[in-house]
């Protein structure tokens, strides 16, 4: 070791020759002394050098393992030995092996010795300074701290006095005689008697018992003296460690001879339990176990005691005193769970509740509380009673509490969760285990509010440490609850709409074979002709068809034949405490009319009568497409699954993360089903019928009808489009349902973040309102399209061509008898708007109305621009269908302005410009232009007097002609509608264009213009 190896046999050799060599030369010296030198001898003695056999590591580590008398031998052969033995980190280490050494303490004194000894310097140096006069570095005039010049001569080089007196005490200690080191207690363990027999000093002094009581309060932690602190260690307790590892059973142990009192007994015992630590000698495990047997048989003894208190009910007497001896010789783990285990519902004498009678005597998918409710009221009460017991018995900072909660949970209230989940879920039903575990997770939140801690429990011991234990009872659970309370909700929902679905179906089924039941043939065949003869059934007499009142249930919409609409506000209030429903269709006295699909008249006795009637029913039915209902109550499932999962939040850590996902999930679900399976589909079914129906082949059929019965025509609108618009109005119900639902069981309990873009949940609200907003759209656009259709029928079949040009039928005969064939205004009877124009619209009117107050703004806008842009491009190809007169061009500009106010009353300013334009181009037709009369209209008139006029016609023609022409050509006019070539296109449409095409071009264009 550190380059040194142990001496070998040849070097005992060479010691050998060197010790034999000086023992030659000392009988040498004998011989010639008389004669020789007095340094003779010393000349002839060699010097040996002798080397250490062992190194000084492996003497260290020998030292570490010799027990403490053997370490007091051992320092007395050397000083070098004594001062390895008397090395303070030996007996450091000794002490922190006990646990009684503090490093901290023991800067504190190093410091603190530092500096008083630094200020005893000081004050020394500047005594002696100002005795001697010598001035101190920083001083001036012969005071610390002065200031000024320090005067060379005042500078004291040598003081011979206090040289002299240091070489005096040289001389002294020199010619003193060396004498004999004798150890004393300051040295250590000198005079300590190792006897077990009597526990008395070597010097006769009397070993004080109650030292070893407080030994360990005693000692202090100091650099440079651990040696003497553990040396009054060992004084107190090595005897009665020795005497106690050399009894053969407790009687002959002079600890318990010595100290008779129990607490003192344990006191002791634990000192000793605790001082065996730094025993590193040989036979260390051996003294140890003895020491532990010791401690056994009096723990025991103790245990009897404390167990009869315990059942005495002894709580402040013996229970009190034995469980602080307990405490004081092992910290009181064996009497902590000798306590918790007596205890009657640990050791299951009493039975706090029977977990099946929860399920006794409940319909399927419940489950009754009140039994796990007082089972947790009897554990609770149960819990106050131990703390104000355990507060009684305990030491103040013993938390017995903590442990016993521990137990109660693991061996009475997880077997009794186990036991009731386990059977609800085998025999009851998912729904049943669904409402066990958030039920009794809710009655165990209470439990804990419940609990009051002992004296001794942790502050945190109700928030966290009793949460934590109980959430541990519920582990092995929460993973196949989440996962059942997501199946759950996903097969109910999934129900709830395939069941509605199966009724919708019935009552189609039963509709259907109503109305064919008074039908002969084959059914199955009348079906599969029923689109080929969708002709014939719309043309067939209305008499045939049943009259269904059509209404809406948000009552903006006007109803027809006295029906009258119940509000969105009336709907959910009426639905609110009980089961929702979907609205009815009320009659005129406010009783319920039958169902769309409901037979309320005679069976047709015709296979037309019979298919015209299965076609209104479907048509009537489009409003019952999807239903509010069937919303609310996937709304109502949602709302209890994400309840009984958000309970599970508390858990906290990972579980209540579970739990937090598993409610965006069930969320999730629920946009999916209502969106996918239920709304989109109705909107689908809604925009097939909106694009197979036909308005003009029901008014041809209808005025059939009224021709053959000799009654009024009824004006029939877009009836298809009055009931989608009913059911976009249920769509927006649904969605503001969602809406506030979403708002107040996932935003506002902090389950969702709203501005999280991220959040699945979020993007799937996101995504079920775009598919809201596109069926609407769909919907609407086809609405639209058939709604247009309808206009565009009206124009077609109603206008007149004696509206906008009312000479044109006697203009043939009135030319020959008329100078001024122009200025005949025979045909003009009224100059009011047309009926076609009031038709038309009328039939719009109705329709947008029905949106006002029922339909959100921005569906609302778009359908009315829509609408507006639709007819102005209707409008526009109308009038270029049309031939106009001066004289009809008063109507035609009745008619459009008949237009511009149904368009302003929509308020929508994009459609301003379009319609101010067609204003300003209404004026193009009332312009006059005189064209001249023609030669062979004339009579016997002389030819010069024709010239002359029609040099005059001419000339008036040209002026108006290009006064035409300047209101074709200003672009500002039409505010950038209509181009000049779109202009002088419905220019063409004038009566008289013919006539004056070819002046109004040459106003327009300009006369001999040439290509350059």
């Amino acid at each position: 070791m550190n380059g040194r190896s142990t001496p070998t046999n040849g070097g005992s050799q060479r010691t050998s020759r060197n010790l034999a060599q000086i023992r030659k030369a000392q009988l040498h010296d004998a011989g010639h002394r008389g004669s020789d030198n007095v340094l003779a001898s010393l000349r002839a003695t060699q010097i040996v050098a002798s080397k250490p056999v062992l190194p000084a590591e492996l003497i260290a580590t020998i030292l570490d393992f010799c027990p403490i008398p053997d370490l007091m031998r051992f320092a007395r052969v050397s000083r070098r030995l004594q001062e390895m033995v008397y090395d303070d980190t030996r007996w450091t280490q000794k002490l922190k092996a006990i646990g009684v050494w503090n490093e901290h303490e023991a800067r504190q004194r190093v410091e603190e010795a530092m500096r008083r000894k630094a200020e005893a310097q000081r004050a020394m140096e500047v005594e002696q300074a100002r005795r001697t006069g010598v001035n101190l570095p920083g001083s001036g005039n012969g005071v610390a701290g002065g200031v000024g010049r320090r005067h060379a001569g005042s500078v004291t080089l040598f003081d011979a006095g206090v040289e002299e007196e240091r070489q005096r005490k040289s001389l002294d200690k020199l010619r003193s005689p060396t004498l004999k080191r004798r150890g004393t207690l300051a040295d250590g363990f000198d005079e300590l008697t190792m006897s077990p027999s009597s526990p008395l000093g070597a010097g006769g002094k009397a070993w004080d018992p109650s030292i070893a009581l407080d030994i360990f309060k005693t000692l202090r932690s100091i650099r440079g003296r651990a040696r003497q602190e553990f040396a009054r260690l060992y004084g107190a307790l090595g005897p009665l460690y020795t005497d106690l590892a050399r009894a053969k059973n407790h009687s002959d142990a002079i600890i318990f001879r010595t100290y008779r009192d129990p607490e003192q007994q344990a006191q002791i015992l634990a000192n000793l339990k605790r001082f065996a630590q730094c025993d590193f000698a040989t036979g260390w495990q051996q003294r140890e176990a003895r020491l532990d047997d010791m401690i056994d048989v009096f723990e025991n003894a103790v245990l009897r005691e404390f167990e009869q208190g315990y059942a005495a009910g002894d709580i402040d007497g013996r229970m009190h005193r034995y469980a602080h001896v307990l405490v004081t010789i092992n910290g009181g783990a064996a009497v902590i769970e000798t306590f918790i285990s007596s205890h009657p519902i640990i050791s299951h004498a009493l039975r706090a509740g029977n977990p099946l009678d929860c399920l006794e005597a409940v319909a399927p998918g419940y489950i009754d509380l009140a039994p796990s409710q007082k089972f947790f009221e009897m554990l609770a009460a149960i819990m106050l009673e131990q703390a104000q017991t355990i507060d009684r018995v305990f030491p103040l900072t013993l938390d017995v509490l903590d442990p016993f909660f521990t137990r109660l949970c693991e061996e009475t209230i997880e077997p009794y969760l186990t036991a009731l989940f386990d059977e609800a879920h085998s025999k009851n039903g998912v729904e049943t285990y669904l409402k066990a575990v958030s039920g009794t997770f809710t009655q165990s939140r209470h439990f804990l509010t419940s609990l009051h801690p002992s004296a001794a429990s942790p502050s945190n011991f109700v928030t966290e440490i009793a949460k934590q234990m109980m959430v541990q009872c519920y582990e092995k659970h929460i993973d196949l609850y989440l996962a059942e309370e997501l199946s759950f909700f996903r097969s109910s929902s999934e129900l709830e709409v395939s069941e509605w679905e199966k009724r919708q179906s019935e009552q189609e089924a039963s509709t259907e074979s109503f109305f064919m039941a008074g039908v002969n043939g084959n059914r199955q065949a009348a079906k599969r002709d029923f689109l080929s003869s969708f002709r014939k059934v719309v043309m067939m007499p209305v008499s045939v068809l049943p009259a269904f009142p059509l209404s809406s249930p948000f009552g903006s919409a006007k109803t027809t034949n006295g029906a009258v609409s119940s509000s969105t506000a009336t709907v959910l209030e009426a639905t609110a405490p009980l089961r929702s429903r979907t609205p009815t269709l009320t009659g005129g006295s406010g009783t319920p009319v039958a169902r769309p699909g409901t037979p309320a008249q005679e069976a047709p006795t015709t296979e037309l009568a019979a298919k015209a009637a299965i076609m209104n029913s479907r048509l009537e039915g489009i409003r019952s497409l999807f239903s509010i209902e069937v919303a609310l109550n996937l709304t109502h499932l949602a709302k209890a699954s994400i309840e009984r999962a958000a309970n599970m939040l508390r858990m906290g850590g990972k579980h209540g993360e579970a739990a937090k996902e598993q409610c965006e999930a069930v969320f999730v679900k629920l946009l999916h089903v209502l969106g996918e399976k239920h709304v989109r589909g109705g909107f689908d079914k809604a925009v097939g019928h909106l694009s197979t129906y036909n308005p003009r082949q029901v008014r041809e059929m209808r005025s059939k009808s009224a021709g053959a019965d000799g009654d009024t025509v009824q004006p029939v609108g877009v009836e298809p489009l009055v009931t989608f618009l009913e059911l976009v109005n249920v769509g927006d119900l649904i969605q503001q349902m969602i809406e506030v639902f979403y708002a107040q069981e996932l935003v506002a309990t902090k389950l969702i973040d709203r501005d999280d873009f991220l959040d699945p949940a979020v993007k799937e609200k996101k995504r079920f309102e775009q598919m809201l907003d596109e069926r609407v759209a769909a919907g609407l656009n086809k609405g639209i399209d058939v709604l247009m259709d309808e206009v565009e029928y009206l124009c077609a079949s109603t206008q007149q061509a004696t509206d906008f040009n009312p000479g044109s039928l006697d203009t043939a005969k009135d030319l020959k008898h008329s100078p001024h064939p122009h200025h005949n205004n025979n045909g003009v009877t009224d100059i009011g708007s047309t009926p076609t124009a009031h038709q038309i619209v009328a039939t719009l009117r109705s329709h947008t109305t029905m949106l006002l107050g029922s339909t959100d703004k921005t569906i609302l806008d778009v359908f009315t621009q829509e609408v507006g842009l639709r007819l102005f491009g209707a409008l526009c190809k109308h009038i270029k269908r049309q031939r106009i007169s001066v004289e009809g061009s008063v109507r035609l500009i009745s008619d459009i302005n008949l237009y511009s106010d149904f368009v302003g009353s929509l308020r929508q300013k994009p459609l301003g410009p379009y319609f101010r334009a067609l204003r300003e181009l209404g004026q193009i037709y009332l312009v006059r232009i005189d064209a001249p009369a023609a030669s062979y209209f004339g009579g016997g008139a002389k030819k010069g007097s024709r010239m002359a006029a029609k040099g005059s016609s001419s000339t008036t023609m040209a002026m108006q002609a290009k006064e035409l022409a300047v209101i074709i050509a200003d672009t500002q006019r039409y505010g950038g509608v209509f181009t000049v070539e779109e202009v002088l296109g419905f220019a063409e449409r004038r009566a008289d264009w013919f006539a004056v095409r070819g002046e109004v071009e040459r106003g327009m264009y300009g006369v001999g213009c040439l290509v350059m």
